[in-house]
C-alpha cells in the first residue's frame, strides 16, 4: 500500500507529479483544491460554503476538510493507496488524517515537500489561465495557446480564475506558510519527510521525486 502526501505551496508543481505517480502507481490523485473547486462549480452546499473562503485566499475550515477527506479515501479506489494533495495543511489536519487512517487500519508512509519561494509561485500563477467551456490550464509564460485569449482545444476564451490574481495568490502564500510550516516539523519527527526543490524544471523534479518514490515505496516502487 502506498498512501503518500504532497505539501507544498499553491504553484509549486506538485499536482503535476501527483498526476505522474499516480499513473506508476496505479492509486488516485486526491486533489483537495480540485474537489471544492468542483463543488463550487456545481453549486452544491459544499461549495456556497467554500467559495467565499477560497477566493479570500483563506483556508477552509479544519473539520470541513477532515470530512471531505475521509469520505474520499473511503472509496474503494483508494484500498491500494492514494496521494493527497493539498491536505492536510494544519497540525489539527494532520492529526485528524492520523486517525482516520488509523480507524481504517492504514498510515501515511511519506511526505514529500514541495519547496519553492514566494516570487516563482507568484510567477507561475499569476500567469495561469483557464478554458471557460472545457477547463483546458494554459500558462502565459510557459504553455501559453496558441492564440491569446483562445482555447486552442475547443475555441473558448481563456480566463483568469479570482484565486490566481496575484493578490490572492500572495495572500495564499502568506497563509500556507504560517499554518502548514510546523507540518514539516510533524512529519520529520515520524521519519516521513523528504524534500524537493521545486523551483528546478519539471523533468528534474520528476526525477527526484522518482527517488524519493523508490525509497518510500522500495520493491512496489521498482516492481
Amino acid at each position: 500500500m502506498m498512501n503518500i502526501i504532497f505539501l507544498g505551496p499553491p504553484g509549486a508543481g506538485k499536482g503535476t507529479q501527483a498526476k505522474l505517480v499516480a499513473e506508476r502507481f496505479h492509486i488516485p490523485h486526491i486533489s483537495t483544491g480540485d474537489m471544492l473547486r468542483e463543488a463550487v462549480t456545481n453549486g452544491s452546499e459544499l461549495g456556497k460554503k467554500v467559495k467565499n473562503i477560497m477566493e479570500s485566499g483563506e483556508l477552509v475550515p479544519d473539520d470541513l476538510m477532515v470530512d471531505i477527506v475521509k469520505e474520499r479515501i473511503g472509496r474503494a479506489d483508494c484500498k491500494k493507496g492514494f496521494i493527497l494533495d493539498g491536505f492536510p495543511r494544519t497540525i489539527v489536519q494532520a492529526n485528524a488524517l492520523d486517525e482516520v487512517l488509523k480507524g481504517m487500519n492504514k498510515e501515511i508512509e511519506g511526505t514529500v515537500y514541495f519547496k519553492i519561494e514566494e516570487e516563482e509561485v507568484v510567477k507561475r500563477i499569476s500567469a495561469r489561465r483557464v478554458c471557460s467551456k472545457c477547463g483546458a490550464v494554459y500558462n502565459l509564460v510557459y504553455s501559453p495557446p496558441k492564440v491569446n485569449g483562445i482555447c486552442d482545444k475547443c475555441g473558448a476564451p481563456i480566463y483568469q480564475r479570482d484565486d490566481d490574481k496575484e493578490e490572492t495568490v500572495r495572500k495564499r502564500y502568506s497563509v500556507y506558510i504560517e499554518k502548514t510550516v510546523n507540518l514539516l516539523d510533524f512529519y520529520k519527527k515520524q521519519g516521513k519527510l523528504f524534500e524537493v526543490d521545486a523551483s528546478k524544471d519539471i523533468e528534474k523534479v520528476k526525477s527526484k521525486v522518482g527517488e524519493i518514490m523508490a525509497k518510500i515505496g522500495g520493491e512496489k516502487w521498482l516492481h
